[in-house]
């Protein structure tokens, strides 16, 4: 990555950047504050910026907060491979070893949520909780798409158009990134993004191979549901997850719509608790941090958090 692309994802802010690496992958974090490691894990088109709110505020009530740049995101190495849920969720237990704890509160946005419900099923060592944003559990959403074409599965439209070679990619970095801005604006409530997040997420997303790495997400949670890989995947899935679990879900998200997420709480075993934040679409901690970080916080001091 050039100096120009490194420096780009380095903002500026009361954080510190450093690169931590996990099983032979080199990635990029954001790290504030001291105590319990909370570990953020962002969506789709995003990279950790998403989480720079968080950063500060979980920060301030006494946690280490590290906002991560996905694999083939940001300023993270970029394989050819490993864009499936069990490798990324490979990824997220290794970054926790790597920041030398034996285990963590995962918390993740969109595709970062997914990954998060993949993580706690698939590392159940290290998660001590999880915290899921915008995001069904995998089997939820599956079944959303799958039950509600009309809604679930319109809403999701972009992922079949995902599923094309070369062109998406070509797209999504067309005029500055100007896609990637028109995504956060369709999916969030009136009156976001702000001009600076649009500004970095459309050149994050023009970073040489961070398209075609995001699009690889998509693709590959497409393309197995048939295949062996896919199948293996969704029978480890059914498996109770028994940690406490907080899900937040914007009001008027228009991309998962909050009756598709909603029903996640049959695969938690633990305590759960399903919050809607009312007047924010798909990304509540960036459109409404304040009503975001009250939920999140006050569920994180909770010593036994019921619904």
């Amino acid at each position: 990555m050039s100096g120009h692309d490194a420096s780009l994802v380095e903002v500026d802010g009361p954080w510190t950047h450093r690169a931590v690496s996990a099983g032979g992958t080199r990635f990029h974090v954001a790290e504030a504050g001291e105590g319990p490691l909370v570990l953020l894990l962002h969506g789709f088109p995003q990279f950790w910026w998403s989480w720079h709110h968080q950063l500060v505020s979980l920060a301030h009530a006494g946690y280490r907060a590290v906002a991560v740049d996905l694999r083939g995101y940001g300023g993270s190495d970029k394989p050819p491979r490993g864009y499936d849920l069990i490798t990324l969720a490979g990824d997220a237990a290794g970054l926790v070893r790597a920041l030398g704890e034996a285990n963590a509160v995962v918390c993740g946005h969109d595709w970062g949520g997914l990954l998060a419900w993949t993580t706690a099923v698939y590392h159940p060592k290290i998660v001590q909780r999880l915290a899921v944003v915008a995001a069904p559990h995998p089997l939820r959403l599956r079944r959303s798409v799958l039950g509600d074409p009309r809604g679930q599965g319109w809403a999701a439209r972009h992922t079949f158009g995902f599923q094309m070679p070369m062109w998406p990619e070509r797209r999504l970095v067309r005029d500055d990134g100007a896609l990637a801005g028109r995504l956060l604006r369709d999916w969030s409530a009136p009156g976001w993004p702000d001009e600076r997040t649009e500004r970095f997420v459309r050149k994050a997303v023009q970073i040489p191979g961070t398209a075609h790495c995001a699009l690889e997400y998509h693709r590959w949670l497409f393309r197995s549901q048939a295949r062996p890989d896919g199948i293996r995947y969704a029978h480890r899935m059914r498996a109770a997850i028994n940690v406490p679990t907080l899900q937040l879900h914007g009001a008027l998200d228009t991309c998962t719509l909050p009756s598709s997420a909603q029903g996640s709480g049959r695969y938690v075993a633990a305590p759960y608790r399903w919050k809607l934040i009312e007047g924010a679409g798909h990304f509540p901690h960036q459109e409404r941090p304040r009503a975001f970080d009250a939920q999140l916080l006050g569920w994180l001091s909770d010593p036994e958090p019921e619904s």
